[in-house]
């Protein structure tokens, strides 16, 4: 591979204007594609085969006049302060807000809350419930402004109306604030380079990478149904990445200059050496975003693949577009330092101590991993609803309203579908229901036509994200038998409320087979790329403890509340119950990175005939700097994410930022020095029979050298 690699960095050194225009035709080819084939994204979250996406589908087929599936809105109007809204002119008023409501574009039905009977027991507030044919990511802003002009006749008459429920929800944006971090990546290269030219390539060519897979995501979602959180994974991801593997193989560049290699030469070693690093770097990031495909979770599906593609062309454009653009800037790239002939730097110094000391810096930065990640034991899993709003929001504020005029459990109703063989069924399935626990109250809202199917609210006692509502689904649905034995009806539970708990619950479950099957392939590619067990062995185990502490940090600060008038996090809750698995995928593949970028290095060095302690040193001395540019771009990448207004956002932004902090200075920095210190030679261990069995990869470019040097020897006779 690195003879390959070496062959293709000088040949685009060399045909840098035909690279480049061919590159340019594909950003501007996808750009059109974006712009004129682009579709509506989706902020539906259905996991097909759940019993709560089966109701909904047998809703849509034998009462379709229900909408189930469809957005809703639950709108509060509430009286001033001492009233209430059954005296003739506020009911009058309600009246108006309500016939308002009807004429919104694509409203199929408004529960009228005095014909419902959904009025609070002091009397001073109505709760109407709004239904749409539609999903809530196919409504248009315009809808919902619509929707929510009805205001203005309640408020014209004194009362307060406010409005929750996902068709009031907006699709998530990146905005100006978290492009902040990219300005820090910036600093943080010209820092590293010492020079604007050098810094701005890694950020010109991760540009382009990432306005590619945008631009294709973009033009995808016309004939995909993509989550809207899609196109914010992969801006983030590739991003990163982009910058990171163009840093990495830029250093590697000037390193060769260093050593008075000729430009397209330094070009060519370059993309031979660094270029392998960095091919089987993205290699793991890519089996851990495309390994979200296996979990049956469509849309996490979606955005792994799309962040996984986006990451691919981040690789091939490090190995293409990045030597063209070096041969473009030509003698503007100045070399680096030559290490061998400087003064010990820091890494150096750091290497030395960290194996001077190795076991209390081993046990202090085990035992601060595990304090960082006690919170872990706490953590509370869930979809966002109306409660995590910012407090400002009329959502927030509509939640607040109905938890304390109608009990909280009134913000997450639950449907039952009812299939009957006669209408005598439903009150028998009414009483059972009203008997379990955590019930407030059970009532039929409608038959369909051919009298077969009913459909039941059930009203919860506790909150949406409770585990009492949790546990209530659970109890409903174990009815199912002795319900159908009795009356010869059969039950489903459904609603936004089931529906997030049935997301949940098979988030959690697909966690652990997630897991297995990117860290068994990463530890196959990382066994070929070092060859050895030990060290995959040890890389896993210290992405595992990064990934704990970053699960403990989240909890602290998305769930207890710590610093978050500091990060801007306006609302606290559950966390967000795909951010587990998602940052398992995303966390995995960026800390392989950072164990390829070091470790290849140091095995570099001990192929050359290193003493173990020695070739730890030089190679952490060597790769350290690069490792903490990138921890640092990277990190602050992410950061610039926590600014979105999407919760989720925030914390897979702060979540990623977090584990990268960690993984890189703790595990990679600080951790694997040690450990590789303290088994020396044993570190490289691998059984001869497995050696003869696993293809030399070359990743460090001992056979490249070996032939670059012969044909020297034979040119020079």
């Amino acid at each position: 591979m690195a003879t390959f690699l070496y062959r293709l960095g000088r040949f685009a050194f060399r045909r840098r204007a035909l690279v480049a225009m061919l590159w340019a035709a594909v950003l501007l080819g996808l750009g059109l594609g974006a712009v004129t084939l682009s579709g509506q994204l989706t902020n539906s979250v259905t996991i097909p085969g759940t019993e709560s996406q089966q109701a909904i589908d047998r809703l849509a087929e034998k009462f379709p006049q229900a909408a189930a599936g469809g957005a809703t809105a639950r709108v509060v109007i509430a009286a001033a302060p001492g009233q209430t809204v059954t005296t003739p002119a506020n009911q009058a008023a309600v009246e108006r807000v309500v016939a308002q409501l009807k004429t919104a574009p694509k409203v199929v039905n408004v529960a009228d809350p005095f014909q419902m009977k959904s009025i609070s027991p002091d009397q001073r507030v109505a709760l109407a419930q709004v239904s749409y044919k539609e999903k809530a990511f196919e409504l248009t802003d315009e809808d919902r402004t619509a929707l929510k002009s009805a205001a203005k006749v309640g408020e014209q008459a004194g009362l307060q109306v406010e409005f929750g429920g996902d068709a009031v929800q907006t699709q998530p944006v990146t905005n100006a604030t978290e492009g902040l971090g990219v300005a820090v990546a910036a600093l943080v290269l010209v820092i590293t380079f010492g020079s604007l030219i050098a810094a701005g390539i890694p950020l010109l060519t991760a540009l382009v990478g990432v306005g590619i897979g945008m631009a294709g995501i973009t033009t995808a979602s016309g004939f995909l149904d993509l989550n809207n959180n899609t196109p914010v994974l992969a801006l983030m991801i590739g991003l990163a990445v982009g910058i990171d593997y163009a840093l990495f193989i830029v250093s590697r560049y000037r390193h060769e200059l260093a050593i008075g290699r000729t430009l397209e030469e330094a070009a060519g070693r370059a993309a031979g050496t660094a270029g392998s690093a960095v091919v089987f770097a993205g290699l793991t990031v890519i089996i851990a975003l495309a390994g979200l495909t296996v979990v049956g979770i469509p849309f996490l599906g979606e955005m792994g693949v799309a962040a996984a593609i986006t990451v691919a062309i981040s690789v091939v454009i490090a190995l293409t577009l990045l030597p063209a653009i070096l041969g473009f800037a030509r003698n503007r790239i100045k070399p680096g330092k030559d290490h061998e002939s400087a003064k010990a730097t820091h890494g150096e110094r750091w290497a030395r101590f960290v194996a001077k000391r190795r076991w209390p810096v081993l046990i202090a930065a085990v035992a601060g991993l595990a304090v960082v990640a006690i919170p872990v034991a706490d953590m509370q899993l869930g979809l966002p609803n109306d409660s995590t709003a910012a407090p400002e929001s009329t959502q927030h504020r509509a939640y607040e309203i109905v938890s304390k005029s109608f009990g909280e459990g009134a913000n997450g109703p639950l449907l039952v579908v009812v299939d009957m063989p006669n209408p005598q069924a439903v009150p028998q399935v009414v009483a059972k229901l009203s008997t379990l626990n955590d019930v407030a109250f059970v009532k039929p809202t409608g038959v369909n036509q051919t009298g077969d199917t009913a459909l039941l609210t059930v009203i919860p006692k506790s909150g949406p994200s409770s585990k009492q509502t949790e546990d209530l689904v659970a109890d409903i649905r174990a009815q199912g038998a002795s319900l159908k034995s009795e009356t010869g009806a059969s039950i489903a539970v459904t609603g936004q409320t089931a529906a997030n708990i049935d997301v949940s619950e098979k988030l959690s479950n697909a966690m652990l087979p997630y897991l297995a099957l990117i860290v068994g392939l990463a530890f196959l590619l990382l066994m070929l790329v070092f060859r050895s067990v030990i060290v995959p062995l040890k890389a896993t185990l210290g992405f595992l403890g990064s990934v704990v502490a970053t699960f403990g940090a989240v909890v602290a600060v998305f769930q207890w509340g710590w610093l978050n008038d500091l990060l801007g996090v306006e609302s606290t809750g559950p966390i967000m119950s795909m951010l587990p698995i998602l940052l398992i995928g995303v966390l995995f593949g960026l800390a392989m990175d950072y164990q390829v970028f070091l470790v290849t290095r140091m095995r570099e060095e001990h192929v050359h005939g290193a003493d173990p302690q020695e070739a730890m040193v030089t190679g952490f001395q060597h790769g350290s700097r690069v490792v903490v540019a990138a921890a640092l771009i990277m990190i602050s990448v992410f950061a610039g994410f926590v600014l979105a207004e999407s919760s989720l956002i925030q914390s897979i932004g702060f979540a990623l930022a977090f584990g990268v902090a960690v993984d890189a200075f703790v595990i990679r920095m600080t951790i694997v020095p040690a450990v590789m210190s303290l088994l020396g030679k044993g570190a490289w261990w691998l059984p001869r029979w497995l050696d003869k069995v696993l293809p030399n990869v070359d990743v460090e470019g001992e056979q490249l050298t070996k032939k670059l040097d012969d044909e020297r020897e034979l040119a020079s006779v």
